[in-house]
């Protein structure tokens, strides 16, 4: 740990099982303050159910979560709103503002809405229908309701599942943003191998248990790989969620 980096999250022997299948065995590892951790793994491996059980949405069998910081926001890597429910992205943001009202009108905080909106380029959505929205906008709107309460550390869980190559380029610059600029620690899951070697400042890979755990350029090599996803890099299948590593970075890691 860097000195005066204070620990954010640490997760102590963390075990998650449904019924007799035993998702999660023996997970730890710790989040700095300020730091940027992805975790990889192939699909099945429990990184999802990972963030779930930070959050309190999946229940633990054993282990410990200590959290030192005190607001944490989280984005799903999906949520399904009906296309024809007619819900603008200012109600829909309000509604975790709102404490007393619902579908009362959103004047209150819409200035409050604007104003995280235009902070990660997406004040123009504000009056559009939730269910007109492309997939990137969707994604940039369920960031800015996890930034509303301005939390300190942020959990991603794919968020760039289903986006095309432009949109995935531009969450890439929304992502350094939230790091570099807004100083928001982030833990996020990620298929994206390239991505993960340039955001990363450490890099968690597993499968039902960590495999390997320290900086991209030490997680990410062939051996590593192969031993978490059960085959040799290449192109590391997937279900809608296939990862690309670049083979010639690869090779020059182990020449």
């Amino acid at each position: 740990m860097e000195k005066n980096r204070k620990v954010f999250l640490a997760v102590e022997k963390l075990n998650v099982r449904y019924r007799d299948n035993h998702v999660l065995e023996d997970i730890s590892f710790e989040v700095e303050q300020g730091q940027f951790v992805c975790i990889i793994g192939p699909n099945g491996g429990g990184k999802s159910t990972l963030l779930r059980s930070l959050v309190g949405l999946v229940q633990i069998h054993s282990g410990k979560i200590l959290k030192d910081s005190h607001k944490i926001g989280y984005v799903p890597q999906q949520l399904r709103i009906d296309a024809a429910v007619p819900l603008r992205v200012d109600e829909f943001l309000s509604l975790k503002l709102s404490k007393d009202r619902v579908w009362f009108g959103s004047r209150g905080t819409r200035p409050m809405v604007r104003r995280k909106l235009e902070e990660i380029g997406a004040g123009h959505l504000i009056d559009r229908q939730i269910g007109k929205l492309s997939g990137g906008e969707f994604q940039r709107i369920l960031i800015a309701y996890a930034l509303l309460d301005d939390p300190e550390l942020l959990l991603l869980d794919e968020p760039m599942t289903g986006l095309d190559v432009r949109g995935g380029l531009s969450f890439d610059g929304l992502l350094h943003h939230l790091h570099e600029h807004a100083g928001i620690t982030i833990l996020m899951v990620s298929h994206d191998l390239h991505l993960v070697e340039h955001v990363s400042d450490q890099v968690l890979c597993i499968n039902r248990t960590v495999h390997c755990h320290g900086t991209p350029d030490h997680v990410l090599q062939p051996h590593n790989l192969s031993k978490a996803y059960g085959h040799l890099p290449g192109l590391v299948p997937g279900e809608g969620n296939e990862a690309f590593i670049p083979l010639e970075s690869l090779k020059s890691k182990t020449d």
